[in-house]
């Protein structure tokens, strides 16, 4: 197994998880937002510069540009964490108008989102599916997250490997712990993986740093432990993420990867698969 990288390089290397959602519309729940809508409608020009001062204006309704393009406050502060290593909008705002702006342009399309839903006309109908897409957005969030998953059962799959996946594996003293990806019996398991994928922040991302570092304090000095990591959600949650990081600069676990790392995380398994007669 490979040392442990620094934890600057592994955060960087993490990366989106979850595609971005073209919303039909946002549904406006303060008076803070109606207003700031109304100056958007007052614009003279909808495009960067316009936008550019009108966010130097009002840095605090910049949230407002967020759900003209379907991002919830929680996924604007990581994708602004991503992008600009903060997720400080106000500040952005008043020192990088042009830079924010531009960014949301490029990425989210936010000129065209803005132009096409100030001049539209909306009915009944479309209140109605804007209701409905928050329950789009978390099916696709439960998607994102067993992302990883899939991608680690299609190695186990090509290279070989009988496994089971989410589930308990046995270890030291009888006690078990649980994993996403059982390569063996989990009675007697040979190669265990954890797969935590989070693009957004929250209690989910402290509860699997203690799955992992369940599975360190049960596992088998046989036995292969692996990390699999991946999603903007962690550069918010560094803190935890470091903590994985220590489990693998301490060797009590013996990999930790992003999904760029694929390769390395199939070259790794197949290495100790073919070590243990797996395949």
């Amino acid at each position: 197994m490979s040392t442990a990288g620094d934890f600057d390089d592994y955060l960087a290397s993490l990366g989106r998880l979850t595609a971005h959602v073209d919303p039909t519309a946002s549904t406006p729940e303060a008076e803070r937002i109606t207003q700031a809508t109304a100056r958007l409608g007052e614009l003279l020009d909808t495009d960067v510069a316009g936008l550019a001062a009108w966010v130097r204006d009002n840095p605090t309704d910049v949230p407002v540009l967020g759900l003209a393009v379907g991002l919830s406050q929680e996924k604007l502060k990581n994708a602004l964490r991503d992008r600009f290593d903060t997720s400080g909008w106000h500040a952005l705002a008043r020192a990088q108008p042009v830079e924010l702006v531009t960014w949301l342009d490029t990425e989210f399309d936010l000129v065209r989102m803005l132009r096409s839903q100030l001049s539209r006309t909306f009915t009944f109908a479309d209140i109605l599916v804007a209701r409905a897409g928050t329950r789009a957005t978390a099916t696709r969030a439960g998607a994102s997250g067993r992302r990883i998953e899939d991608e680690i059962e299609d190695i186990a799959r090509d290279i070989g490997l009988d496994y089971v996946t989410r589930s308990r594996f046995a270890g030291r003293n009888g006690r078990t712990a649980p994993a996403d990806l059982i390569v063996g019996d989990p009675s007697s398991a040979d190669i265990v993986v954890a797969a935590k994928g989070f693009d957004s922040t929250g209690s989910k991302l402290t509860d699997a740093v203690r799955e992992i570092e369940e599975m360190a304090e049960v596992r088998l000095p046989t036995q292969l432990v692996l990390a699999v990591i991946d999603g903007i959600g962690w550069k918010s949650r560094q803190s935890d993420l470091r903590r994985i990081h220590q489990l693998w600069a301490t060797r009590q676990i013996d990999g930790m990867y992003t999904l760029v790392g694929l390769d390395r995380f199939r070259d790794d398994v197949t290495d100790f698969a073919k070590l243990r007669r797996l395949i």
